[in-house]
Parts: structure tokens; sequence; C-alpha cells
């Protein structure tokens, strides 16, 4: 059985989310173990979910090389 990861609150949307309605945007909700990812456009869609070390290793991967 995989653990739960999520609850309602817990979700944080991107730094990244811009002005407007802020809903074109990511948003990440993580735990010990596993850290989901989901569309804030369609938050009743399962979420994609990582292994929080290799989901971390992905963000430091990120911002070692940003963007021009």
């Amino acid at each position: 059985m995989r653990p739960t990861v999520t609850t309602p609150g817990n979700w944080r949307k991107s730094s990244y989310s811009g002005g407007g309605d802020g809903n074109n945007c990511v948003e990440v909700s993580a735990s010990p173990l596993r850290t989901a990812v989901r569309d804030s456009k369609a938050p009743t869609q399962p979420p994609l979910t990582f292994p929080t070390p290799a989901f971390t290793a992905f963000l430091q991967a990120l911002k070692a090389h940003p963007r021009p």
C-alpha cells in the first residue's frame, strides 16, 4: 500500500505562478517519503508522485542550471 501524501491544504503553489488568477502553475505536496505534483488547473486529477529524495535531486539540478 502506498502512503498517503496529500491532504487538502498542504499543497504549495509554485513561486513562478505569476499574476492574475495564479492558476498557470503546478502545486507540490511533500512528505518524508513521497512528493506529489499536480496541475493547479486540475486539482481533482491524480497527482504525479516521486520519491522525495529523487524529487529533491531534480530540483537541485534545475537550480544548478538556471534558464538564460
